[in-house]
């Protein structure tokens, strides 16, 4: 016991803690999923389940059925370029969850601290165009095409950082840091064509995408291009005919 003591005060004089010397013996520790945190009592339900209180956009596209949102294009009744139904509120700092489901046709998206784009001088499509970050949405389990990566809607950068990536914008480019989940935990854990659960936290420059209660990107900003407040949407997608779902909407502001 006194050499077993001895050792381990000689290794904390190395490295400077226990803690230390337990990760390094301990590497399943290091790469245990990231859980969502635990759901707290002061979230505010954005979606009341009957109707479109408190969103705006197409009339056409948008409606509620079952206590669900449901955007769909047909060849009939077509969107004109990507767009979406438009919450009333802000997203600065906070934790949204949702579950959602998509057709197996395109694509969709949540879109968060976005700019709502209405200048005719910048060529919005039409009445409900925002640009900004988009978690997106597939219904596709395989890497890298599937739900969960952080895309550039309207801008630049496209996808700025994938699913699996723990990474941060430096010097123009994604910088990948570490990986948080493998291909195949990934398509193990998401449902094709089942609801999904999404929960997305934005603190600052930093942002979580957690699919089904696991982690599965993180994300940092560079302080020249982060987007710190700006509206939220769901996004129908431009093209061929598609369908998206989305329920339970709810969100609790970051202090």
């Amino acid at each position: 016991m006194r050499y077993l003591f001895a050792c381990l005060l000689f290794a904390t004089v190395v490295t400077g803690s226990f803690g230390s010397v337990f990760a390094q013996d301990s590497p399943e520790v290091a790469d245990a999923p990231v859980m969502a945190p635990a759901e707290t009592g002061d979230f505010k339900s954005i979606f009341n389940g009957v109707d479109l209180t408190g969103w705006s956009g197409d009339d056409r596209l948008w409606k509620v059925e079952n206590g669900i949102i449901r955007g769909e294009t047909t060849k009939a009744v077509a969107a004109k370029g990507n767009t979406f139904l438009i919450w009333e509120g802000t997203t600065a700092d906070f934790e949204l969850r949702l579950s959602f489901r998509v057709s197996s046709q395109n694509n969709s998206g949540i879109q968060y601290r976005s700019a709502h784009i209405t200048d005719p001088a910048k060529k919005p499509r039409n009445d409900f165009v925002l640009r900004g970050y988009q978690h997106e949405i597939r219904n596709s389990g395989d890497l890298p095409d599937v739900a969960g990566f952080i895309y550039d809607e309207g801008g630049k950068r496209k996808r700025m950082c994938h699913v699996g990536d723990k990474a941060i914008w430096k010097d123009g480019k994604k910088v990948v840091e570490d990986t948080i989940i493998s291909a195949e935990e990934f398509k193990s854990l998401f449902k094709v064509d089942e609801f999904n659960d999404v929960v997305i936290i934005a603190k600052g420059n930093h942002i979580q995408h957690f699919m089904n209660d696991r982690l599965i990107l993180d994300f940092t900003d560079s302080d020249d291009q982060v987007m710190l407040k700006g509206s939220l949407g769901l996004q129908l997608h431009g093209g061929k005919p598609m369908w998206c779902e989305f329920k339970d909407i709810r969100i609790k502001t970051i202090e």
